[in-house]
């Protein structure tokens, strides 16, 4: 079984007063003494507490970490690490009857298990720790679902139809098989993202109509060589495929307005 989920509202919603005491008043015990600079402390303090400026208003909020500010990812994280990492491998030791994983990213995670009667406590057990922090499973992204090595032959068996997909970090995971009928975890570009961002392209390559050729060149080779060091994983070639051949186009219909313009 697999509990796919994201933790709601992690960036402003969490107890300031129980951060600084879990984070920052015990840090020796939540970094291990990595981290003593009583510098970098005071600065995390000031950060927490300072407001938010927005048409020369300044907005002080009780609690989170202030939406916009380049810091609250990190601090997001750590208060993350001390609410959920750090109980979920001691819920797995103590009370887990079978083999269990976590992956968290910020605040999407995915937590498989052996066991469906793990998954059920597991999650009954995790929503009441999230909201002792003022935090909440998000309601429409958290959901569990037969998911792993045997689920298609189990679903199959009870005459279910092929197990559910899911999306993590810009993918959509899916149970497949290899050429030799080995199981493998398909992972495939989303095509929201993918249409999104070719927008974002296709917008940023107009307004370029003008501007030197090679400079715009150089532009779009970045961009598409950071999208596909992101998603050029294995099983994923045919979405790289089609995203440059999409950018191809938008490039040339791009050029052919920018001769009509008269500005080759």
């Amino acid at each position: 079984m697999l509990l796919a989920q994201s933790i709601q509202l992690c960036l402003g919603a969490f107890d300031r007063t129980r951060t600084l005491a879990g984070m920052i008043s015990g840090v020796g015990q939540l970094f291990n003494g990595r981290l003593g600079d009583a510098r970098i402390l005071r600065l995390v303090q000031k950060w927490l507490r300072a407001g938010i400026l927005e048409d020369g208003i300044v907005t002080v909020e009780e609690n989170g970490t202030g939406q916009g500010s380049v810091i609250s990812p990190l601090l997001a994280n750590i208060y993350l690490h001390y609410v959920f990492d750090l109980w979920a491998e001691r819920w797995r030791r103590r009370e887990a009857t079978g083999d269990m994983i976590m992956v968290r990213y910020a605040d999407d995670l995915v937590v498989g298990f052996q066991h469906e009667s793990d998954a059920g406590r597991f999650w009954d057990a995790m929503r009441e720790r999230l909201k002792e922090f003022s935090l909440s499973l998000h309601p429409d992204k958290t959901r569990l679902i037969e998911f792993g090595r045997f689920a298609a032959q189990n679903r199959e068996r009870r005459g279910l139809a092929k197990p559910e997909t899911f999306r993590f970090l810009g993918f959509v995971l899916i149970c497949s098989k290899t050429r030799r009928g080995a199981f493998q975890i398909r992972r495939k570009s989303r095509r929201d993202r993918m249409r999104a961002k070719l927008r974002e392209i296709k917008e940023e390559l107009r307004r370029r109509m003008h501007r030197p050729i090679p400079e715009t060149g150089k532009w779009l080779a970045q961009v598409v060589s950071g999208y596909s060091a992101y998603h050029a994983v294995p099983t994923n070639v045919a979405a790289i495929g089609a995203f440059r051949y999409r950018v191809t186009v938008c490039s040339v219909g791009v050029a052919r307005k920018r001769i009509w313009c008269g500005s080759g």
